[in-house]
């Protein structure tokens, strides 16, 4: 197995802008370890992915502790480093979060993210609030003795909270206070590209009208890391709920025949595991 401090050290080397790699998002084990088998280099978590696993809506419907020992599965799943995704890092106040980033690494994370929303509802974090939580979370981290990367998201223009021109301003102060990654999940294209002359990291979603912008226009932006969030696990939902009316509906089973052998899905988990064949 490899060391937490090794694990996050290749983590944050991977953060080259301009030059963006792709961190899926798995929901359990199993798609952990079948994007480690087909060749990711870094994993992310999923908030939603893993509430609808749980019959649960997004949005700050799971538990702190729920939440990390789902973590810490995925940590266990294979060698590759993980970052969470830990919506609002499960409180209002700074000291929670900073508490919440030190058990985050408790977990085996890379890093983690840090959200301005106030779940479970919709509304921003008032400005000088919502820095001064990113600002615990960075204490926190730099803390910890090794190098986690910390995420600092802007998520008014995915909860419609707030514009891009709010946004802007809230990522400079998020960068201003030692975040190493800065995110605004559907941020405009031009507007990426001004988050990426910050002068740090840019994470990208890529969902909705954004999934049509191909790898080299996000990297044309100066994005570093593209993430799906919780599209891949819609995505296996989409085929249940597609493939279950048609079984329900008129009978149909064809689409059971296009889906891929056991043999062939045993050996891109097998190709996840870790190198030790544990966790």
């Amino acid at each position: 197995m490899t060391s937490r401090a090794a694990k996050a050290e290749a983590f944050r080397a991977l953060h080259v802008p301009g030059s963006p790699f792709v961190i899926p998002n798995p929901w359990d084990r199993g798609s952990a370890r079948m994007l480690a088998g087909l060749g990711a280099k870094a994993l992310a978590t999923t908030s939603s992915g893993y509430a609808f696993t749980l019959g649960l809506p997004d949005g700050g419907h799971v538990s702190r502790d729920a939440m990390l020992a789902h973590c810490a599965d995925i940590v266990g799943a294979t060698d590759l480093p993980v970052s969470a995704d830990l919506e609002n890092c499960y409180g209002e106040a700074p000291e929670v979060v900073a508490e919440t980033v030190r058990l985050a690494a408790e977990a085996g994370l890379a890093g983690c993210s840090v959200e301005d929303t106030a779940l479970p509802g919709n509304d921003a974090y008032a400005f000088d609030l919502a820095v001064e939580r990113v600002r615990a979370a960075v204490a926190a981290a730099r803390a910890l003795g090794f190098p986690f990367t910390l995420t600092a998201r802007a998520d008014g223009v995915l909860t419609r909270s707030y514009d891009a021109a709010e946004a802007l301003p809230r990522l400079a102060a998020f960068a201003e206070a030692g975040a190493d990654v800065l995110y605004a999940p559907l941020l405009p294209m031009e507007d990426q590209a001004k988050a990426a002359a910050l002068g740090k990291p840019v994470n990208a979603l890529a969902a909705g009208k954004f999934a049509q912008v191909t790898l080299a226009e996000f990297a044309a932006a100066g994005v570093a890391r593209i993430s799906v969030g919780g599209g891949l696990s819609r995505l296996a939902y989409t085929a249940v709920r597609d493939t279950a009316r048609a079984m329900f509906g008129p009978g149909d089973f064809l689409a059971l025949g296009t889906a891929m052998g056991s043999g062939e899905a045993e050996e891109f988990l097998a190709a996840g595991t870790p190198a030790s064949g544990t966790g």
